[in-house]
């Protein structure tokens, strides 16, 4: 797709090239076969006419309001779905994240920490999961800091189900709720791993408080670790 987009200038333009432009770039023909039905499999008026009425907003690589340091790692998502706002601001951002199954220490330390980064207008990042990731959230929200949660999902997809009040009150207080999947995508155990990158992606570094060997948080700073964060 970052192909596509160098070598046509913006998505507009590489979302209608013809199979022969498409050669141009040396896709092969079952390349330009699978780009072209889906694009002929997508009713791209009634998307964008649903994506608006849910007050949604698309951000492609050439969106002026695409996360710069995003939009920098190797494999970044060519579209983002946004629920609430991204700011300038959120450039300067700090991933938290952990263990579902958090301790009382685990719980205060989250707390404690992201207290000093709000009051530092640091922006909190997480994944919207149950433990470490909603601590974090939620404290942000109550201190009227700014958090964006990034989902393993799309957004009229809410997981856990529990957190689509923690949602709302991320869009409605101070942040944005986001995800490189369509709005109606189910929350598979196959979309968590690579929406972890997109958290350190987001992020200037990311903190683990607490987390198992085998933790989601841990690929995190995996990823961390390969974008130079």
């Amino acid at each position: 797709m970052r192909a596509l987009l160098d070598f046509f200038g913006t998505a507009a333009n590489a979302w209608g090239a013809t199979s022969q432009q498409l050669q141009q770039i040396g896709l092969d023909k079952r390349a330009i076969h699978n780009f072209v039905a889906v694009r002929d499999g997508v009713d791209l008026d009634k998307m964008l006419a649903q994506v608006q009425a849910a007050g949604i907003s698309l951000l492609t690589w050439d969106s002026v309001d695409y996360p710069t340091y995003l939009r920098e790692i190797p494999n970044a998502p060519p579209l983002l779905y946004v629920q609430g706002e991204l700011l300038g601001i959120d450039q300067f951002a700090v991933a938290v994240v952990g263990t579902r199954r958090l301790t009382s220490y685990g719980r205060q330390a989250t707390r404690d920490l992201v207290a000093g980064l709000v009051r530092n207008q640091v922006t909190i990042v997480s994944g919207l999961a149950r433990g470490i990731d909603a601590v974090a959230h939620k404290t942000a929200v109550e201190l009227g800091g700014r958090t964006i949660a990034v989902l393993g999902s799309g957004l009229h997809s809410i997981y856990p189900a529990e957190h689509r009040q923690l949602a709302r009150d991320i869009v409605n207080g101070n942040g944005a709720i986001i995800s490189e999947y369509a709005l109606d995508v189910k929350p598979e155990a196959k979309n968590f791993p690579p929406r972890n990158r997109i958290i350190s992606g987001l992020s200037l570094g990311v903190v683990v408080v607490e987390a198992g060997e085998r933790s989601g948080a841990l690929i995190t700073t995996n990823f961390a670790l390969e974008q130079n964060r």
